[in-house]
C-alpha cells in the first residue's frame, strides 16, 4: 500500500503531493544539456579516432595495399557498433556529468581497457568473416594507433563542448556555513567546471565571506522548489547546515522529483577522498577509506620515477643552472643558494635547496607573522602570488624574474636526487608553520614532500593556505602512481596558468 500523498516529504512544509501536483502544473527546471553535448563530442571523436585506425590496421593487413572490400566494411561497421555498446561500460561516457572535474586524464586506464576488449573482438570477427589479412601486426597497429588517435581527439572534443553555452550548469548550494562557502568559492575560483553558481540556500545563514558578497541567499530550505525552479538550477549542493539530519534527508528525497544533480559534502569530508570505496551492511552503505600507507613496491617505483625524472632534469637544466648562478652573483652579494630548513616525510627535517632572490640575511619575522594571519578561515586570497609575502625591498632584481617563472625551485632537483623530496608531493613546509596545523593536516608527512603537488595544480594563486593545507594532505591520504603521472602532466600548464603563485 502506498503512503497518501499527505504525508510530508520534508520537515520544511513541502509534501509529496504539492511536489507532483507542482510538477504537472509548472515547467520543471531544465535538464543539463552539459550530458548530451558531451557524449555527441566525445562520441565523434571516438568514432573518428577508430576509423582511422581501423583505416591504418587495414594497410598493415594488406602490406601496404590499400584495398578495402565489403568484407572489411561489414567488420568496421561491426567494430563502431561494439564500441558504442560496449565504452559506456567502461565508464567513457557519462562521468562529465556527474563529476566536473573530470578530465581526458582521467579515460586514459578506461580507454586502455575498452580498446584492448574492441582489438580482440575485431580481429576474432575479422578472421570469422574471412577478411584477408587480419594477424597479430595488423590487431596492435589497430590498438597502437587507436590509443594515440582517440585520447587527444578526446581532449579537442572535451575543449570544444566546454566552450559551448548549453555545457554551464547553474548551482545552488544548501548550506552557506563555513563548508558551503568554500564549496561556493571552488566554485568560483574554477571557471573551467563549467558551474555558475546561481546562490545559496539556509533557513539560518552565517555572513558570507568578502569573496562571496555578490553571490544572493535565496531563500531558506521550505522555498527549495520554488528556488530550483525559479533560477533554472541544474545542481544542487548539499553542504553542512544547522538544519537536523532529517530534515536534509527529506530535501535530497524531494529533489530527486526535479530531475536534478545532487551532490551531498560527507560528514568527514576532510578524510573521504576519491579512492573511498562503498560497500555495505544489510543494504546499508559505508564508505571504506582506503590505507594511507603505500606499499614497499608501489614506494621503491615511486622513488626510481624520481630519481629518474630528476637525472634527467638535471642533465637537460645543467647550462640553466650555470646561467642563473652567474646572474645571481652578479646581481647581489652572497650565496647561489638558498638553504633553509624544512619538513619532509614523517616530520624529518631536511635542508631545502632553492635559487637565492632575496638579499643576504634577510629576516625571517614578517614572512611568520604574515603566515600567521593567512590561516584565518576567512582569508582571502589577493591578486598575485599565493600568500606569499611580496618584499620589493628585500627581493633582488634577478630573483623576483625567478620567482614569476618558479626556476628558482630547480636546485630541489638535487633534493630529490638526495632522496629527502620527490617530485611529486606535499609543499615541503617550515617548522613553525606545523604550530597552526589543524588535526588533519598532519596526514602531509606520510610522504616525502614534493616539488609539484595536487595544491600546485589545482588552486595555486586562487587558493588560500589554509585550503592549500587541506590539498597537501588531500594528495597524501589519496596517494598513487596514476595521481603522481596526472600531476606531472598538468604541472606544465599550471605554471603557464598561474606563474605568479610560487611557493611559501
Amino acid at each position: 500500500m502506498s503512503a497518501p500523498d499527505s504525508v510530508p516529504a520534508a520537515g520544511f512544509g513541502v509534501d509529496v503531493g504539492f511536489v507532483r501536483e507542482l510538477g504537472q502544473i509548472a515547467p520543471s527546471p531544465a535538464r543539463s544539456r552539459r550530458g548530451p553535448l558531451l557524449h555527441r563530442a566525445l562520441m565523434t571523436a571516438d568514432f573518428g579516432g577508430l576509423m582511422i585506425a581501423f583505416a591504418i590496421a587495414l594497410v598493415v593487413a594488406r602490406h601496404g595495399q590499400v584495398h578495402v572490400t565489403t568484407t572489411d566494411l561489414l567488420v568496421g561497421a561491426t567494430m563502431l557498433t561494439g564500441w558504442a555498446l560496449a565504452a559506456p561500460l567502461f565508464g567513457l561516457y557519462g562521468r562529465d556529468e556527474r563529476r566536473p572535474d573530470h578530465s581526458t586524464l582521467d579515460d586514459l586506464g578506461p580507454l586502455f581497457n575498452a580498446l584492448t576488449a574492441l582489438t580482440w573482438i575485431t580481429v576474432i570477427v575479422a578472421n570469422l568473416s574471412d577478411a584477408a589479412g587480419w594477424s597479430l601486426e595488423s590487431a596492435f597497429a589497430f590498438w597502437v594507433s587507436g590509443f594515440v588517435l582517440i585520447a587527444p581527439a578526446r581532449a579537442v572534443a572535451r575543449t570544444i563542448a566546454r566552450r559551448n553555452a548549453g555545457y554551464i550548469e547553474n548551482a545552488i548550494i544548501v548550506g552557506a556555513g563555513d563548508v558551503g562557502q568554500l564549496v561556493g568559492r571552488k566554485f568560483q575560483q574554477h571557471p573551467e567546471f563549467g558551474i555558475k553558481l546561481v546562490g545559496f540556500v539556509d533557513s539560518e545563514p552565517k555572513d558570507l565571506r568578502t569573496d562571496l558578497d555578490e553571490i544572493p541567499l535565496l531563500g531558506g530550505l521550505e522555498e527549495i522548489v520554488d528556488v530550483v525552479r525559479r533560477h533554472d538550477v541544474q545542481r544542487v549542493v548539499v553542504a553542512f547546515s544547522n538544519d537536523s539530519h532529517g530534515t536534509l534527508l527529506d530535501l535530497v528525497h524531494s529533489l530527486r522529483d526535479l530531475d536534478v544533480e545532487i551532490d551531498v559534502v560527507p560528514r568527514l569530508f576532510e578524510a573521504v577522498g576519491p579512492a573511498v570505496g562503498i560497500h555495505a551492511v544489510e543494504g546499508l552503505a559505508l564508505v571504506g577509506l582506503p590505507s594511507m600507507r603505500p606499499s614497499r613496491n608501489a614506494r621503491i617505483v615511486k622513488r626510481i620515477t624520481d630519481v629518474t625524472i630528476a637525472s634527467i632534469a638535471l642533465a637537460l637544466t645543467a647550462p640553466l643552472f650555470l646561467l642563473i648562478a652567474w646572474r645571481i652573483r652578479r646581481d647581489s652579494p652572497g650565496p647561489v643558494f638558498f638553504r633553509q630548513e624544512r619538513l619532509g616525510e614523517r616530520m624529518e627535517p631536511f635542508t631545502l635547496l632553492k635559487f637565492r632572490t632575496m638579499a643576504q640575511d634577510a629576516d625571517d619575522a614578517p614572512h611568520r607573522e604574515y603566515v600567521a594571519q593567512i590561516m584565518d578561515l576567512t582569508a582571502t586570497p589577493t591578486d598575485g602570488n599565493l600568500f606569499k609575502l611580496e618584499r620589493p625591498d628585500a627581493v633582488t632584481k634577478v630573483g623576483s624574474r625567478l620567482r614569476r617563472t618558479s626556476l628558482d625551485e630547480l636546485p630541489q632537483l638535487i633534493n630529490v636526487i638526495r632522496g629527502e623530496m620527490s617530485i611529486v608531493g606535499p609543499r615541503p613546509c617550515l617548522q613553525y608553520e606545523t604550530e597552526l596545523f589543524e588535526p588533519q593536516h598532519f596526514d602531509r608527512f606520510l610522504m616525502p614532500a614534493g616539488m609539484t603537488g595536487l595544491w600546485q595544480v589545482e588552486a595555486r594563486a586562487r587558493s588560500t593556505f589554509k585550503e592549500a593545507l587541506d590539498l597537501d594532505a588531500a594528495y597524501a591520504r589519496n596517494w598513487s602512481l596514476f595521481l603522481d603521472i596526472w600531476l606531472i602532466a598538468r604541472t606544465p600548464m599550471s605554471l603557464i596558468r598561474g606563474n605568479e603563485s610560487g611557493t611559501i
